[in-house]
């Protein structure tokens, strides 16, 4: 399955002059642990609870007074809708990545990715797996 079926689609996103509050404003009414951060229509980083964490409350930062700008993360790894989702969990894995953006043909944000969301569905597609197993190995009938 391409992760674009799995992803936030639009991508919960704040502007790159925004202040944390907001960022955090949108995470949450998104219900989500991670926003996009975008200079005009540009993915130009990410800031997730992992940055609140680290670099607002271990720094002693105030929210309302901090730039997104200043605390994001800009070192980015992306996928394309065209990703399946198998892909996607191998990087996220190997990087040690919860979130990541995922971008259309034409290098714009077209969603947000989250671990939790790729697991979930994975997690489903196994237990389908195992129930028709299970019906296929329990079925009575001929020969059976």
């Amino acid at each position: 399955m391409r992760v674009i079926k799995l992803a936030q689609v639009p991508a919960p996103s704040v502007s790159i002059d925004a202040a944390v509050s907001e960022a955090v404003r949108v995470m949450q009414q998104a219900r989500g642990g991670a926003c996009a951060v975008v200079d005009g229509d540009q993915l130009v980083g990410i800031f997730s609870e992992r940055d609140v964490m680290r670099r607002i409350v271990a720094a002693k930062r105030d929210p309302e007074q901090t730039k997104i700008q200043d605390v994001m993360t800009t070192s980015l790894e992306t996928i394309t809708i065209e990703t399946e989702a198998l892909q996607a969990l191998e990087l996220m894995v190997s990087r040690h990545i919860r979130h990541l953006p995922v971008m259309d043909g034409d290098g714009q944000l077209a969603g947000l990715l989250s671990i939790r969301n790729l697991l979930q569905h994975m997690v489903e597609d196994l237990v389908d797996q195992l129930n028709s197993m299970e019906a296929y190995f329990t079925a009575d009938g001929p020969g059976g």
